[in-house]
């Protein structure tokens, strides 16, 4: 894979044949994806699981990918659904929230900091309900606009606004108690 080839070009070159271009794809947006399905399902494990899973998917439906060059936003748009179905089968079992930090924190490829206050945000992530959760990560983790998240998700942008609104609101009194408690 060129640098400059576009998400559209290695699209075209897989559909061709080009079988290895996917690679160039899966390069390109395995990183990102792997930090969104990391903080969204709180377990490195999990997150890889769903990561493979949502490429083998888009691998096997490429020609879904009515806009090629616009290969991210439709990878992502997989990704979610499979975080959800990771997650739905997680809690259907019974299994309880794990955290591995330094997974997480290898997926996120950001800096540790205090490993108090990361181990605090992480905290009040997983009590989120996960819609909230998952709208709050693709607004303020991944910079996406409502639209975008609408079309990801296939909420109303109202109803996203409120969850993204709820979410950091919560957050914001979950880290306030745990800020609160260390104090005392």
């Amino acid at each position: 894979m060129r640098e400059d080839e576009s998400d559209g070009a290695l699209v075209r070159r897989v559909l061709e044949g080009d079988t290895e271009a996917f690679s160039g794809l899966v390069a390109r947006h395995g990183e990102r994806g792997l930090r969104f399905a990391a903080a969204m399902l709180g377990d490195a494990a999990d997150a890889e699981e769903a990561l493979q899973d949502a490429f083998v998917r888009a691998y096997r439906s490429l020609s879904a990918c009515h806009e090629p060059d616009r290969f991210g936003a439709w990878f992502l748009r997989i990704l979610v659904n499979r975080c959800r179905t990771r997650g739905a089968v997680r809690r259907r079992s019974a299994k309880l929230f794990v955290h591995d930090e330094a997974a997480v924190e290898r997926a996120a490829a950001r800096p540790a900091g205090d490993p108090d206050w990361r181990e605090e945000i992480d905290r009040a992530l997983a009590q989120l309900d996960a819609l909230q959760r998952e709208a709050f990560l693709l607004k303020h983790v991944e910079g996406l606009e409502y639209d975008e998240m609408a079309r990801l998700t296939g909420a109303r942008i109202p109803a996203l606004k409120m969850r993204v609104k709820r979410a950091c609101d919560h957050l914001q009194a979950l880290l306030r108690e745990g800020d609160d408690a260390r104090v005392h």
